[in-house]
């Protein structure tokens, strides 16, 4: 400011909204790679364990939907999800793509599924 001792001093005071930079390129690249359909499905090994016990045997295309089930989920923000499909339920970590369990039909009835954030029918 012209005629104000010590002016040049002040920082510049930006208006609130979308911060811009470095930090904001950061979280966009981390939330493209969490988001990336291409990363891997796993099973925990207590999945692995409810599919074997229960004789629930995924064939491709229902893995397949069950990959785009955990897509949808990431893209609304979901963190721990219900995805329902064919009359198979599954408990998944959608930050992590891991399947933590699994219910068939038979074994639905009845069962009330905590700690998740969202429910996906696929």
């Amino acid at each position: 400011m012209p005629g104000i001792a010590g002016a040049d001093r002040i920082p510049e005071i930006q208006p609130p909204g979308r911060p811009s930079g470095p930090r904001t390129r950061e979280f966009q690249d981390v939330l493209a790679r969490e988001l990336e359909p291409g990363k891997p499905l796993t099973f925990s090994a207590h999945a692995q364990s409810r599919l074997l016990s229960r004789q629930i045997h995924l064939t491709d295309p229902q893995v397949q939907r069950l990959q785009q089930g955990i897509q949808n989920a990431a893209e609304k923000g979901a963190r721990e999800s219900l995805i329902v499909m064919d009359h198979l339920a599954f408990i998944v970590s959608v930050s992590n793509r891991t399947v933590i369990t699994a219910v068939d039909g038979a074994a639905q009835s009845g069962n009330v599924f905590t700690q998740i954030d969202s429910a996906v029918i696929v």
